[in-house]
């Protein structure tokens, strides 16, 4: 329709399809309506009826379930043998035929696989084809939805009892292939129908076309005027009841139409009261459509105002001319009311499209994600695990965006199906490869459970601490094992630990009580030892002295932390009454040494100290008997130097006091050896 049509009232009976009908200004050039170029409409560039709508919505949903994501840390199930109807719906399933409400034979959520497949039969035998398009959707949904639900649940049971993801094969369904066989037999019948349907509106535009060529020969009759008006109306009544024709070439058929109808109008002579009578009618019928027209710019769903739109402006070609004077007035109102419908419809679609682009940008954001992820060289089940929670936030990510634009929401969905695919399948090789080192390690784990069993009951604690140490170590040093081992193994490596390190700790609390007593024992011997009082004979003194001592050293082990305080009050005490005694020096020096020594035996490293001293003690010992051999051999040269007397005095001195030294080192020497240490 161009713009003169617009702009003149006596082509108000011309419309054309109000879905490609844009109105803008009074003389401005009418364009085909591109604002679902894309989305809502068919290859062919007919408007998808509400039922198709619905049926892009609905496969846009099983798509989406397509796309869902194990949580069981699995790469994407894709459903590929989900039979899914045709997206490209002819204009035959149109509101003309069902207005898509369910015919609902039953509540198909609560009905199992076995009643779906049941409820598909019986829509198929007992219901016209052109009906139970969205009775079909729902089965077909709910059918795939328990079915998924089963395959989960039995996914899960598999893993619960010691199975992995990988390895998990889904049983064959009794009733999968029924379906799939149903919904096959739907999409034959509704394809037989469609094409029955294109030859009825082939047929229907012949007819037509014969209406058309007997109105235009009206004029030429010599009947009464009532006569040949009756058979104008019956024609117009039979135009009425037949069908639709091909959209190609409904525009011309209606000018054509019309033209013919307004030439009938204008020619013939009928009766004035009869002619505007109908004009009255005609009139009240086109403000009837206007008022509707109206009402659905208060329609919440632009999509339902749209399609109604359409079936207001079919009737308004069926409704004959009106009275001239209301003519422009009726067309401006209907014009109106059509141009904000379609400009809400166009704004509607090209927000539709806005948000569809900011939903592949985001879907390609999360491809590039999911394919850095793809290339990771992991080498550790520490790093699968992270990466795999990242990869599934991202698939639950992809799951919460909407579609992307039509020519590209299947692309970019492979491009994310197979990039994770790509990365769980390296994960399924990474653990493949694994599997044999956990077989490995977990027969060295068992050896090291053998070797702590044989250790536990062992009481040679020193020993067998370090060796438990040293098995620990190797422990975390191996890799992990399977898990269905893993507690059990650690939990029995782990017991034959905890008995050892129980058993010394009883032994251990009983020493340390022996400990106290022992530095109890002490401190009354220190006390002792302090309040002793010397007596006149040395002898006496020497040997209660060599008593306290002998005590001393058959007392045991104090506790650690005291050692070091009771050993220094015992020496302070014993030592202030060997000072005190009036013995010489050299003695009194044994009687020190003496009492150094009490406390040697059975500690290791002090034991140690005095091997090392007696060492020190011999080489010094030697060198004092070199020494005198050195300082006799030169008594003979002095007696030829003058002041020789003297020189051999200091000499013999020196030689004398060695002697005396070398008799104490002997002493100390015998001490030590009298320890008996090993």
């Amino acid at each position: 329709m161009n713009s003169n049509d617009l702009n003149d009232p006596n082509m108000d009976q011309k419309f054309g399809n109000a879905e490609n009908t844009a109105v803008s200004s009074e003389n401005s050039t009418e364009q085909p309506s591109s604002e679902n170029e894309n989305v809502g409409t068919e290859p062919t560039g007919k408007t998808v009826s509400e039922p198709a709508m619905q049926e892009n919505k609905t496969t846009h949903q099983l798509h989406e379930e397509d796309e869902e994501l194990d949580e069981g840390l699995s790469p994407i199930v894709i459903d590929d043998e989900i039979v899914h109807l045709d997206d490209d719906e002819s204009e035959e399933f149109s509101d003309d035929d069902h207005d898509g409400t369910p015919v609902q034979i039953g509540d198909y959520s609560a009905m199992s696989k076995a009643e779906l497949v049941e409820a598909l039969k019986v829509l198929l035998t007992e219901k016209p084809i052109q009906i139970i398009r969205a009775d079909v959707e729902i089965i077909k949904i709910n059918f795939y939805k328990k079915h998924k639900a089963e395959i989960e649940k039995k996914r899960k049971e598999f893993v619960d009892n010691g199975g992995t993801i990988e390895q998990f094969i889904a049983p064959e369904d009794l009733y999968e292939p029924q379906i799939k066989e149903l919904l096959k037999e739907y999409r034959d019948l509704r394809s037989k129908y469609n094409k029955d349907f294109e030859v009825k509106k082939t047929h229907n535009l012949e007819e037509k076309q014969k209406i058309i060529e007997t109105i235009k020969e009206l004029v030429n009759k010599s009947d009464s005027v009532n006569q040949t008006f009756q058979e104008f109306r019956e024609l117009q009544q039979r135009w009425r009841e037949i069908g639709p024709v091909p959209q190609s070439n409904l525009n011309d058929l209606w000018e054509t139409y019309h033209h013919h109808v307004q030439n009938f109008y204008d020619y013939v002579k009928i009766n004035k009261d009869l002619r505007d009578l109908d004009l009255k009618r005609n009139l009240e019928e086109k403000i009837l459509l206007c008022e509707k027209a109206e009402e659905l710019l208060l329609e919440s769903s632009v999509i339902t105002a749209f399609k109604k739109l359409q079936k207001y402006h079919n009737q308004w070609r069926e409704i004959g001319p009106v009275p001239k004077e209301h003519r422009t007035e009726l067309w401006e109102r209907l014009k109106e009311a059509t141009a904000k419908i379609n400009k809400k419809h166009q704004d509607y679609f090209e927000g539709l499209r806005d948000e569809q682009k900011r939903n592949l940008d985001a879907k390609v954001a999360l491809c590039e994600k999911a394919e850095e992820l793809s290339t990771l060289a992991i080498t550790s089940n520490k790093e699968w695990n992270k990466r795999s929670k990242e990869m599934i936030d991202i698939q639950k990510v992809w799951k919460t965006i909407g579609f992307a634009p039509k020519k590209d929401n299947n692309k970019i969905y492979e491009r994310f199906r197979l990039a994770c695919d790509a990365f769980f399948n390296s994960k399924r090789d990474f653990y493949t490869d694994a599997r044999e080192e956990q077989q490995n390690n977990l027969q060295l784990k068992t050896e090291l459970c053998l070797q702590a069993e044989s250790l536990k009951n062992s009481n040679e604690w020193k020993k067998v601490t370090e060796d438990l140490i040293s098995l620990q170590k190797r422990w975390k040093e191996i890799g992990p094992i399977p898990r269905k081992f893993s507690d059990e193994l650690w939990k029995r490596f782990r017991a034959a630990c905890d008995f050892f390190f129980n058993q010394k700790s009883q032994h251990f609390a009983q020493v340390d009580n022996k400990y106290e007593d022992n530095l109890k024992a002490k401190e009354q011997l220190i006390e002792e030892i302090s309040a002793y009082q010397l007596v006149e004979e040395i002898e006496e003194n020497l040997k209660v002295l060599k008593d306290f001592q002998r005590r001393w050293a058959e007392i045991g082990y104090v506790p650690i932390q005291n050692k070091e305080s009771i050993q220094k009050s015992y020496r302070d005490a014993i030592n202030k009454h060997f000072e005190s005694l009036k013995i010489d020096e050299s003695k009194r020096n044994l009687l020190r040494f003496k009492t150094k020594l009490d406390n040697v035996h059975g500690n290791p490293r002090q034991e140690n100290k005095v091997r090392q001293e007696r060492d020190k003690l011999f080489n010094r010992l030697r060198q004092i008997e070199g020494d005198i051999v050195l300082w006799e051999n030169n008594i003979g040269f002095f007696t030829k130097s003058k002041n020789a007397e003297q020189m051999i005095k200091d000499v013999e001195n020196k030689i004398q006091k060695g002697k005396e030294e070398i008799k104490m080192l002997e002493e100390k020497i015998k001490m030590i050896d009298k320890l008996d240490l090993d």
